[in-house]
């Protein structure tokens, strides 16, 4: 039977790569994202392709999403709980509430919208269970300056993946979380021309492919029911993150 997976943040960066590697292996994949026209050229030329057009900080969207998708497939077995955003890095009282409330409304928000959506499916579907996938971020360990939004919002993250874990025991739900540090895409590609560092420099950084950040998923994705990975940390080897500052 082809395993289903369902990818927020697909139409661009970490989502679209992980979203292509599992097409690649023959998953059947629900892209979910914001931009309908993005998540439209991923699926294109893939018959088990899902384009399920939703902003995840819109809770009647996220229902309306899955109610979709339990129509066309009655079955999830993961979720790559992936969609997130940034703005730019600035001290506490220089940054705008409008800029918390944006940054928390995606990366906390739809994180709990679009979790709570699939938990309900999994926990109501035969046979009962699945495994949620939830993008942390190596911020939740050690902050960037000026990263008060991104990085509070990433301990929420983890907050989610341990209780989830917890509450999923019952249901046959896993739930672990893939740490993300310098993978290369279309919006991070700026890391390559100089970042802030903790000792008030700024400095270019290592970058790793994001394909490795698609095969790390993938792996944690088709571990048996048995058997879940909770903390996956994959980053650029030398990247500024043991020993930052």
């Amino acid at each position: 039977m082809t395993k289903k997976i369902l990818i927020t943040g697909a139409g661009s960066g970490i989502g679209r790569a992980t979203a292509l590697r599992f097409l690649e292996e023959g998953w059947a994949v629900a892209l979910l994202g914001r931009r309908e026209a993005p998540l439209r050229e991923v699926a294109e030329g893939w018959k088990h392709a899902l384009v399920l057009p939703c902003d995840v900080t819109d809770p009647g969207a996220v229902t309306e999403a899955f109610v979709q998708l339990a129509v066309d497939w009655n079955r999830l077995d993961v979720l790559f709980n992936n969609a997130g955003g940034n703005v730019p890095a600035a001290l506490i009282d220089e940054i705008p509430v409008e800029d918390w409330l944006k940054v928390s409304a995606v990366n906390i928000t739809g994180m709990f919208l679009v979790a709570r959506a699939a938990f309900a499916l999994m926990r109501r579907q035969e046979p009962q269970g699945g495994r949620i996938i939830n993008n942390g971020s190596i911020s939740a360990h050690a902050p960037r300056p000026g990263s008060a939004p991104y990085t509070m919002s990433k301990h929420a993250v983890t907050g989610l993946t341990r209780t989830l874990s917890l509450d999923g025991r019952p249901f046959n739900i896993a739930c672990g979380q893939i740490d993300i540090g310098n993978a290369l895409t279309d919006l991070s590609e700026r890391m390559t021309r100089g970042v802030a560092q903790a000792d008030g420099s700024k400095r270019a950084e290592p970058m790793m492919d994001v394909a490795h950040v698609a095969s790390s998923v993938l792996h944690m994705a088709a571990l048996p029911p048995g058997t879940n990975i909770q903390f996956m940390t994959v980053m650029a080897t030398a990247m500024p993150f043991i020993g930052r500052g």
